[in-house]
Parts: C-alpha cells; structure tokens; sequence
C-alpha cells in the first residue's frame, strides 16, 4: 500500500510543473492565467502565445503523464500502480500546490499516461478526438468526448472493475474541470479553434 501512495504523491509532484505557466513567462512575461479563458493548458496558450507555444506545452503535459504512469508501474509493479501515479500527475496538473491550485484541465497528462499503459485506446481516442476537431472545431468537445469515452474503452479492452473505476474516476475529473466549457456549448458560446497561422 505504501508504494502506492508515493506513486501517486510523486506523479502530483509531477503533474505541478506547469509548462504553460514557464512558457508565458519566458516568452511573454505574463501569467498564461490571466490571459484567454484562464486555462494553464496547451488550447490556451496556443490561442495567447501561438502554435510553437501550445505544442511546448501540449507535450510537456503529455510527457508528465508519461513518466507519472512509468515511474508508478515502476514502483509498484502493476498497471494499477501506473494508472494511479497518472492520475496524481493529472490532479498535480489541474490543481497544482506551487500555483495556489489554479492550472489546466488535465486533458494532455491523461492521454500521456494512456499511452503508456493503454496504447491501443489511446490511439483510438486520439483518432477520434482529431476527428471531433476538425469537424466542429471545438477542442473542448473533443477533450470530453474522450474523456467520457475512455472508461467504456477501459470495459470493452476487458480491464479489472479498480481500473475501470480509476478510469470513471479521470473521466468524471475532465467532465468537472470543462463545466464551463459544456455551459458554454449549450448555449453556443464556446470558442472555436482557428487553423492556421497564428
């Protein structure tokens, strides 16, 4: 049990680097926080900073999940060990204690730690989450979407009922941090993402 719970305390200490945050202040001097929707993410920082930007922070965030889900694995010896240091590497992300808990939404940790232990569903979800995007150009669609569809994925590839639970668990995370994103779309509010040169 101990192992466990150091995994996941050191995927949260992970999930704290918030490259976003690092970005703006090198590039800009400004508090990506401030700025756009408020979100410490790479969608934001692609609308703020520009594409070159969101994709330093997209794979930073990727790459925290990662080695959250490795580091766990490592630990503990079972996927479940993985799949809960990820998770602490999405909650360090969303809530970070270095920046009085105000970050992102934990979208690109989440798939980072997928590809390492799920590697099939996360490149499904990825497929399907393009797709999303390039046909309504709404990324927060896309991000719930798969959010909502990972645990499912999780039954049909037949993992155990804690891992699966885990899964409802990172789904039901995504769902709350995008509130305002699903008010938002119903009212047809929500920002598209523009292609292109920024």
């Amino acid at each position: 049990m101990g192992s466990y719970i150091l995994a996941i305390a050191i995927g949260y200490l992970l999930g704290n680097f918030t490259a976003s945050y690092f970005v703006g202040k090198k590039m800009k001097n400004i508090d990506i926080r401030e700025h756009g929707s408020g979100n410490a993410g790479a969608t934001n920082t692609y609308r703020v900073l520009g594409l070159k930007a969101g994709i330093i922070v997209f794979v930073c965030d990727v790459v925290k999940g990662i080695a959250a889900a490795l580091i766990g694995r490592w630990m503990t010896g079972t996927l479940l060990g993985g799949l809960l240091a990820g998770m602490g590497a999405v909650l360090g992300h969303d809530w970070p204690a270095v920046l009085k808990f105000r970050g992102g939404k934990g979208i690109a940790t989440s798939f980072g730690l997928m590809i390492v232990l799920f590697p099939a569903i996360s490149g499904i979800l990825f497929v399907f989450g393009v797709g999303v995007v390039l046909l309504t150009r709404y990324v927060s669609l896309a991000s719930i979407s798969a959010a909502v569809l990972f645990p499912a994925m999780l039954a049909i590839f037949g993992q155990d009922r804690e891992i699966i639970l885990i899964g409802v668990l990172l789904s039901a995370i995504a769902v709350l941090r995008h509130r305002t994103n699903i008010a938002k779309l119903l009212k047809g509010e929500e920002n598209r993402i523009r292609f292109g040169k920024k």
